[in-house]
């Protein structure tokens, strides 16, 4: 195939929005730069109570599995094991009706099992993106015994790839300290810019994700809690730890709000996004963020960890500190609160950086390339 041939691309990732967290919307956005690029896109994911089982959005066709989904913010093992199960029948139906020229999976596991199930039946390439908890050690108070029983099957996925492409040096990493790919390429995550509007900030430290041990936010609470900032502390996502941190809050003499599980594209959570003047993400264990792209498109000072993927989006336009501390936190905020021009000046140079080395349509064409060429290497 030439870079002038149109492909029907199978897109599987078992988050695709309105479920999942940060490798949804990411998928999403590439699937529909693909399609606007003239390639046919067939996405199967996982259905969930309320949604078609089939859908099409704009040029991209949506196929939607049933496996029990019980949540929109997170999924296990067993909706998993249904998916890959129910999702053959599913892609064999769309290979006869349409040949599938290649695949693009997201996830090594579990979508690369089926993945893989695809090149060896239905002699389909393809390209695999990591997004973080399928890398072992990444994920560890998840997903550590599960890495452990299938690394022999998370080498072999990735062996049969065409390339294996990482968001983030960081997480490139990982992989290659327990895994070692045969091609692997770093292509950057890609934002559609969707609001350029200057909007009033208002003094509000924002900080979203799934409210795991790992992300840190029993770290921010603390930070703010000895005293009143005059700001107050927004924190938007579900988890495991969200009894805990709420009870940790109750003491904190800065005022903190808890909104729970909000879809990042309703009015509500890109309001608050668009008002925040802070945004803080201190996770342990973080790949590229797709929760900083809407902070930088949204203009935030952003503090973040120095040691994970989001140091390389945020060392040079924000502050950078240790995670699992609590004073770094304190100081860096204390820093901000002081100096409201140094707020805007952050802003507006990760705004820039946004524009520059995140734009979705050349993180795609990057894809599309690889894509292209899996196909011309299977032939």
């Amino acid at each position: 195939m030439s870079v002038n041939d149109k492909m029907h691309i199978l897109v599987l990732n078992f988050e695709y929005p309105p479920l999942g967290g940060g490798a949804s919307p990411i998928g999403k956005q590439i699937s529909e730069v693909y399609a606007a690029n003239g390639h046919k896109v067939s996405v199967v994911t996982t259905h969930f109570e309320g949604l078609p089982a089939f859908e099409k959005d704009g040029n991209v066709e949506i196929h939607r599995i049933k496996s029990g989904r019980k949540k929109k913010n997170i999924s296990y093992p067993r909706e998993h094991l249904l998916y890959l199960i129910k999702a053959r029948s599913v892609i064999m139906g769309i290979h006869r009706k349409d040949f599938i020229h290649v695949c693009h999976c997201h996830f090594i596991l579990p979508t690369g099992v089926l993945t893989y199930w695809c090149k060896s039946r239905l002699r389909i390439p393809y390209v695999i993106t990591i997004h973080g908890s399928d890398v072992p050690a990444y994920n560890p108070d998840r997903f550590g015994w599960m890495h452990i029983l299938l690394k022999p099957a998370l080498k072999f996925i990735v062996k049969h790839a065409y390339a294996t492409v990482s968001p983030s040096d960081y997480l490139a990493g990982l992989l290659k300290n327990t895994i070692v790919p045969l091609r692997l390429e770093r292509i950057n995550y890609g934002y559609q810019i969707q609001n350029d509007n200057e909007v009033q900030k208002e003094k509000i430290i924002l900080s979203t994700g799934r409210l795991l041990p790992r992300k840190g936010f029993q770290y921010l609470i603390k930070a703010v809690a000895p005293q009143d900032l005059g700001y107050e502390v927004h924190i938007c996502g579900d988890g495991p730890m969200r009894a805990e941190l709420e009870t940790l809050a109750q003491s904190s003499a800065t005022k903190i709000v808890f909104h729970g599980w909000i879809n990042n594209q309703s009015p509500e959570y890109r309001s608050l996004l668009a008002k925040a003047s802070i945004f803080v993400l201190v996770s342990s264990q973080e790949n590229s963020s797709l929760s900083i792209m809407e902070a930088m498109e949204n203009k935030c000072a952003i503090i973040s960890s120095n040691t994970t993927g989001c140091f390389e989006m945020v060392n040079d336009i924000g502050i950078c500190v240790q995670p699992g501390e609590v004073t770094p936190i304190r100081e860096a905020i204390l820093q901000l609160v002081e100096n409201e021009g140094q707020i805007k000046v952050m802003g507006d140079l990760a705004h820039k950086k946004l524009e520059l080395n995140y734009s979705v349509v050349e993180s795609s064409k990057k894809y599309i390339d690889l894509l292209l060429n899996a196909q011309v290497a299977k032939q």
